[in-house]
């Protein structure tokens, strides 16, 4: 959509169509000044040149958008992903996070003086934390530490689509294909389609990207499925429609109005420069993917309606990114086939710290990630290297705990106690840094 809208835009101010199209367009921008807003000890670019930009799709019941629920008080974030450009410009990796993500929200400030403590929760609970006040920077803030803390990349860009501007946006390339294998009847979604291929605009098209409940199996992962479906056919049609003066209007009208960025995207300019580095990616090297997961309910068999990310795949496909490494989308639905969960993951917690109640400190951790403790005590000697170490036979357990932990390398050791993972913790492992 970028890539389209940016650069029709930059076409006609240089056709002389008319400056004062360009400053329509331009003003429509809204920008977010995340200044100071983001704290200090973020993660590091270990890739210059490459690009981390968060995409948020709101929700906020504000306005016209009222009409999509009522009741919520502060603004919301229904899709959430984001787009990783490397320093080559020769491929870019899309990441969806399904919204009902069980993750730590840091602490963040709520826009009306106070401050939210550390907690669990669902990941898009990090915007409406923020968005208290109704400010979109503070909701951006709040979404891009809680990010960068859950993944370890560092955000360059934020930028956020509204409901109305979506709509707008497809109803101005004429309506988007979509072919349900299957009737769709969503009362919360407003949306009743027939099976087969038809073409959806307005509320349609809204309500086929929005429902959950009425499709497949009900879960967030698949309505994310079907989003990045969408959005691929979206952008393959505004790149051949664009070239109509009144549609490509209609559609930079939508998209800028709707569009909030921080205050280096917020201009038609720095878009164009973006889609400018985008424009050359061959389409088989722009992949969409989710991160790895699966039912929060392996863990806690009590929480039935939220998942955790699966590792070590969520912590490879991190990790990757942030060293500006292309993924292969098929390895990584492979090797996540069959999960490890954490609730088998039997691990005793030893201190090597030298600092009293820091096993302790650390079992906690764990047992809030879902790992089940089996015991604390006191390593035999402190050390400042944080190790786990696994009996033969529990290698891919004590890699996943291995993954939640900064820096830290799995070893097997032959005289480990039997059906236990051993967990030494060394002077440099801050409890607060454990995934």
């Amino acid at each position: 959509m970028w890539s389209a809208g940016a650069c029709s835009a930059l076409v006609l101010g240089v056709a002389g169509v008319g400056a004062w199209l360009y400053q329509d367009l331009n003003g429509n921008i809204q920008g977010a000044d995340l200044d100071n807003k983001l704290g200090g000890n973020r993660p590091v670019n270990l890739s210059p040149g490459s690009k981390n930009i968060l995409v948020v799709g709101s929700d906020s019941r504000d306005g016209d958008n009222a009409e999509y629920g009522k009741g919520l008080t502060t603004m919301q974030s229904d899709t959430l992903m984001v787009l990783h450009i490397p320093a080559n410009r020769e491929w870019a990796t899309v990441v969806s996070f399904p919204r009902d993500s069980w993750v730590e929200i840091p602490a963040c400030d709520k826009g009306d003086g106070t401050k939210s403590a550390p907690h669990h929760f669902k990941i898009n609970e990090a915007f409406a934390i923020g968005g208290t006040s109704g400010e979109v920077a503070e909701a951006a803030a709040c979404t891009i530490r809680t990010v960068e803390a859950n993944t370890g990349l560092r955000i360059d860009h934020f930028t956020s689509v509204d409901f109305q501007g979506f709509k707008g946006m497809v109803n101005a390339l004429g309506g988007i294909e979509v072919c349900p294998e299957q009737a769709i009847h969503d009362e919360k979604a407003h949306l009743d389609l027939e099976a087969g291929c038809q073409t959806v605009r307005d509320e349609e098209a809204l309500g086929y990207v929005r429902a959950r409940y009425s499709i497949g199996d009900g879960s967030d992962t698949g309505r994310i499925g079907r989003q990045q479906e969408f959005m691929q056919a979206l952008a393959e049609k505004a790149q051949s429609r664009l070239t109509s003066p009144n549609a490509l209007y209609g559609f930079l009208q939508s998209a800028t109005k709707s569009l909030t960025t921080d205050d280096n995207l917020a201009g038609i300019k720095p878009l164009y420069g973006l889609a400018s580095e985008l424009k050359g990616i061959p389409s088989d090297r722009l992949t969409f993917l989710t991160v790895p997961n699966y039912p929060r309910e392996a863990d806690v068999p009590a929480d039935k309606a939220n998942v955790v990310w699966q590792y070590p795949q969520a912590a490879d496909l991190f990790t990757a990114l942030a060293q500006d490494e292309e993924v292969d989308k098929r390895q990584i639905q492979a090797d996540s086939e069959d999960p490890v969960h954490a609730s088998s993951v039997r691990v005793r917690v030893l201190n090597g710290t030298g600092v009293s109640g820091r096993a302790a400190a650390v079992a906690e951790k764990l047992r809030e990630a879902g790992f089940t403790v089996v015991g604390t005590g006191n390593a035999p000697e402190t050390t400042r290297t944080t190790t786990v170490s696994h009996p033969q036979g529990l290698d891919a357990r004590a890699e996943v705990l291995a993954a939640r932990l900064p820096d830290v390398r799995a070893e097997q050791d032959t005289g480990a106690a039997a059906g236990v993972v051993t967990l030494v913790v060394g002077a440099g492992l801050d409890p607060e840094d454990i995934r």
